[in-house]
């Protein structure tokens, strides 16, 4: 999540060095300087791809493994980082971090149960209390999974790209604020750590079933700033706002990597009001620092007298805190107050905001949550506060929530997320809070498919018509599962478990009779024989070309998950073509294809040495669409195929 990662960096890295730069006469850089260079200057995007190329050997080092889990850790791609630390820490020389990291890593990718026992290993070897809370909050995800909220979530999907988009905040009338990332090729610089453009404000309107459309770069003076802006609250009249923007001077604050010092540009708090209609010059908060640490995310109590704020100056309690400074008499803000140890921890607790009733919302990943930042409530005020109480699922998810604001009634607003299944990035969600007044119950049995055994601790996920969890539970041990929840449609229920083919049915609301659907089985088949082929769909090639095609991406992620998870399975894939053109050039075409798959395979952490790449050309057809054969499009598509056969287990 952007400003998470803005905020623990001190906003961002300069690649600028102030220590003596090697003379053009000295040895060429190599290729893993270049990649080390990139990444202690934060430029995780550019590093990844590079350490990725490193780690492509039968035997890769420890350090270009760890590095590039890093990188996928900090651009946000979970499930490449779980992968990369799963080898991590089968190398000798991790250290207890890695194991810390890699269950972190399970935890965001609803892997929890994975994750409780990385945790208790990591907690053994150091005794680290972060780990109890990540136990209990892995526990607690998966009982909130099971039973989810009255929440229903939308993607505003009007709004958001595949890019970033985050942090609401109205704006007067129907007009609203949010944060987010210029398209690529705007003429405007990047940011290394993700490769994207510098965050910007942005305008959309409110519709009156509380979606969002009408995207417009905003037009204040704000962004044309040097790099990031945002976010920005303002008091209930319109007449101030406070913006958080990187320090864009030269007088920012310098770290040490390995010798070299580097400059940081940290956040800081603009505030800027209107008097007379006109506004007047934006004047920096009080209390910024920009050479010792960051200052932003402000937003103002109800009652206007408190301004609530991020930062991780010292003397907090953790990464980063919420603090707060009270209107003075003289109408200046107050010295910075830590919010206390209620709401803050050792942790990062970050996004404030104040519903109409006073309730205190923020994002903190120092309480037992589902995995990132979770979204909080509490009520009081300045640093007298009550137990936060967590959102649960759906409002929180096992990536990063937060920025969540509520409309007047209380029963609808915003929040923002980097949850799965969304555009990209960071994407921009609203929710409708209904009471529970009619809740349907959906019940079953896992089966073994051969055995037709019950199957306990099956995973049992039901998911919507957008692909996004609605509830998820672990099979007990008569293979039982029961869901009930509120939803205004239902899509597909889902069990896998390791060592079996997952199994998919339909379900539909309207096919549940007095609200209940009894006895609906789902049956796993056994996984593993040698020669036999993955039950997966076929990967399909346009014709005459051997690229990667999406749908054959999202294919080809399903394998990855089983390689990943069956370290010592090792399988041939096997690819077709169909019969048009000369055969010698179909079986090259059937090797290239069969080489793409592979190669995909490996840029998402397997090894090479796992897989073997076989081209059959035509050689194989599955119908009868020979040489001189009239056949359609479709049938000759069927033809065109990779296939993957299991060498050995």
């Amino acid at each position: 999540m952007k400003l998470r990662s803005l905020f623990l960096t001190g906003g961002f890295l300069l690649v600028f060095l102030f220590s003596s730069i090697p003379s053009q006469a000295q040895e060429q850089v190599s290729v893993r300087d270049k990649a080390d260079k990139l990444f202690e200057q934060l430029q995780y995007a550019k590093a990844s791809e590079i350490y990725l190329k490193l780690t492509d050997v039968p035997k890769s080092r420890y350090q270009d493994m760890k590095r590039l889990a890093i990188c996928y850790m900090k651009m946000n791609k979970y499930e490449d980082a779980e992968i990369w630390y799963s080898r991590v820490i089968a190398d000798p020389n991790s250290i207890p971090e890695d194991l810390y990291n890699y269950g972190e890593m399970l935890k965001i990718n609803t892997n929890y149960s994975d994750a409780k026992g990385v945790f208790q290993d990591y907690l053994d070897k150091t005794g680290d209390e972060r780990a109890l809370v990540n136990i209990a909050g892995c526990d607690s995800a998966e009982v909130w999974m099971s039973n989810p909220t009255g929440h229903i979530i939308r993607n505003e999907a009007a709004i958001n790209t595949d890019l970033s988009e985050f942090s609401v905040f109205p704006f007067g009338g129907t007009t609203v604020c949010f944060i987010g990332e210029p398209p690529f090729g705007s003429g405007k610089k990047t940011y290394g750590w993700t490769g994207s453009s510098f965050l910007r404000i942005f305008t959309a309107q409110k519709q009156t079933n509380n979606s969002l459309d009408s995207r417009e770069l905003s037009k204040t003076v704000y962004n044309d700033a040097s790099y990031h802006v945002g976010p920005i609250s303002t008091n209930k009249e319109g007449s101030t706002y406070y913006i958080t923007r990187t320090y864009p001077g030269d007088n920012g604050s310098l770290i040490k990597i390995n010798g070299n010092r580097y400059l940081t540009q940290n956040m800081e708090l603009y505030i800027q009001t209107k008097k007379y209609d006109q506004w007047l010059r934006p004047m920096s908060f009080p209390y910024n620092n920009v050479q010792k640490y960051s200052l932003g995310q402000a937003v103002l109590s109800n009652d206007e007298k408190v301004l609530y704020y991020v930062s991780d100056m010292p003397g907090g309690k953790g990464g980063t805190d919420i603090w707060y400074s009270e209107l003075q008499p003289n109408g200046i803000w107050g010295k910075s107050r830590n919010a206390g140890d209620v709401i803050n921890t050792p942790g990062d607790e970050m996004f404030p905001n104040v519903g109409p009733d006073g309730t205190f919302y923020f994002s903190s990943n120092g309480f037992p949550g589902m995995g990132g930042l979770d979204l909080f409530a509490s009520t009081g005020e300045r640093n007298s506060w009550s137990t936060p109480v967590n959102m649960r699922y759906p409002v929180n998810s096992s990536c990063d929530d937060f920025s969540f604001i509520v409309n007047d009634t209380e029963k609808s607003g915003y929040l923002s997320s980097n949850r799965t299944n969304g555009k990209g990035g960071d994407d921009i969600y609203s929710f409708e809070y209904k009471d529970r007044k009619k809740v349907y119950s959906i019940e079953g049995i896992v089966y073994d498919k051969k055995t037709r055994q019950r199957l306990p601790e099956a995973s049992v996920v039901l998911y919507n018509a957008n692909n996004t969890i609605l509830a998820k539970q672990k099979s007990n041990p008569d293979g039982s599962f029961l869901f009930k929840l509120q939803v205004s449609s239902l899509s597909n229920l889902k069990a896998s478990k390791d060592g079996y083919y997952p199994d998919t049915t339909k379900v539909n609301r309207n096919d549940l009779p007095n609200s209940k659907l009894q006895k609906l089985a789902l049956y796993l088949d056994p996984l593993f024989e040698k020669g036999k082929f993955f039950k997966l769909e076929n990967i399909l090639y346009d014709l005459g070309k051997d690229n990667i095609r999406k749908d054959a991406a999202l294919i080809l992620n399903g394998l990855v998950t089983i390689m990943y998870e069956n370290p010592t399975l090792q399988i041939e894939v096997a690819s077709h073509t169909d019969s048009r053109g000369n055969s010698d050039y179909n079986m090259k075409l059937s090797q290239r294809r069969a080489q793409s798959a592979v190669d995909y395979l490996v840029s998402r952490g397997i090894s090479r040495d796992r897989m073997v790449a076989k081209g059959y050309g035509e050689s194989r057809l599955l119908n009868k669409c020979a040489d001189g054969v009239d056949c359609s499009e479709a049938e000759h598509q069927q033809n065109r195929r990779t296939m993957f056969i299991i060498l050995s287990y």
